[in-house]
């Protein structure tokens, strides 16, 4: 069976391929925020953000505890959204709480259209992401963990 997109000899293949790049562009995209983050030392460490668009309104939490897992609630309303298939997203948060050691929630909590579930759950993410990875001016650079003081 040939895929009409180029440079993809089966809808498999290409299926294939875009898993393996929606997954890897996760995993990088959290290992460079494990990164740039460090030792956690004078972040917020959450982060929390609720996003309308239209009909559809998603809610992201983070935690950059050290400690990966996902929680994703999502039931998109098409398995397509042109030709993405959204089964990637999860996979996309997967491969970044995985290597971010992120404990991340991602909640669809309604919305007809894919698209805009699509897209309240990404902004959502990235406006919970950028709380959780600001500078707390009340933190004097201190690592925002109790462990080991209780």
């Amino acid at each position: 069976m040939r895929s009409s997109r180029p440079g993809c000899p089966s809808s498999s293949t290409c299926s294939t391929r875009w898993r393996a790049t929606v997954e890897d562009i996760g995993i990088t995209l959290g290992q460079a925020f494990a990164r740039a983050i460090g030792d956690k030392a004078g972040v917020r460490r959450f982060g929390h953000a609720y996003v309308p668009l239209d009909e559809a309104l998603s809610r992201a939490v983070i935690d950059f505890s050290g400690r990966p897992g996902l929680e994703y609630h999502v039931k998109f309303t098409r398995a397509l959204i042109g030709e993405f298939d959204v089964d990637l997203v999860q996979q996309f948060f997967q491969g970044f709480a995985n290597h971010a050691q992120v404990t991340l929630h991602i909640d669809n909590l309604r919305g007809d259209n894919a698209h805009h579930q699509c897209e309240t759950v990404f902004k959502a993410f990235a406006r919970a992401l950028r709380m959780a990875a600001e500078p707390d001016p009340r933190a004097a650079g201190a690592v925002p963990s109790t462990k080991g003081s209780l």
